[in-house]
């Protein structure tokens, strides 16, 4: 019962751990990646669709995203969703793509961004926190009912920590090597 309650615990974590990541990876630094697009959706005939599925996006060159759209009749929406999402692109139409200059970060876009990536981290250790709230509430209603010993209670508690030190330094690492990409040129 106690091993469940970890191996739960862990799974928790670690799946936070993960979208906390995936979130970070999405920040554009120096880099120019096509994940910057991974959260804009188009409306195609009615349903809702990450506009990965609905072209080829490729790196032109250092600083700009080629859409090779696969239906070319969306490709004012597409462009209009670009426009419209948090991302400050502005995409270019050209005969049959579209492409999108990715202008270089200033340096209060910057530090906006670590403003950002800092609230972020925060948010995600109060999860793994959480996490670990919630399993020792649980083993402490186990104790009560007298269905672990108070010996047993203990090393849970002691491994869940542990659990939760370990994902939040992965945390806390994966904050500075962002700060640290962001702030060099």
């Amino acid at each position: 019962m106690i091993n469940t309650i970890q191996e739960k615990v862990y799974i928790r974590m670690n799946k936070c751990f993960l979208l906390f990541q995936n979130d970070l990876n999405k920040i554009r630094t120096n880099h120019v990646t096509t994940s910057l697009l991974d959260d804009i959706f188009i409306d195609y005939y009615g349903t809702s669709t990450p506009l990965n599925q609905l072209s080829n996006i490729i790196i032109e060159n250092y600083n700009i995203l080629k859409i090779t759209l696969f239906d070319t009749s969306i490709k004012n929406i597409v462009e209009k969703s670009i426009m419209n999402s948090k991302l400050g692109l502005n995409p270019i139409s050209s005969d049959s793509c579209i492409r999108v200059p990715i202008p270089k970060l200033t340096e209060s876009r910057r530090k906006d961004l670590i403003k950002i990536i800092r609230n972020d981290t925060e948010n995600a250790r109060i999860f793994i926190r959480n996490i670990r709230r919630e399993a020792n509430d649980h083993i402490k209603f186990l104790l009560k009912k007298k269905e672990i010993t108070q010996d047993l209670e203990k090393k849970a508690k002691k491994n869940i920590q542990k659990n939760t030190n370990l994902f939040i330094k992965k945390i806390n690492s994966i904050l500075l090597m962002k700060e640290k990409e962001l702030l060099t040129i």
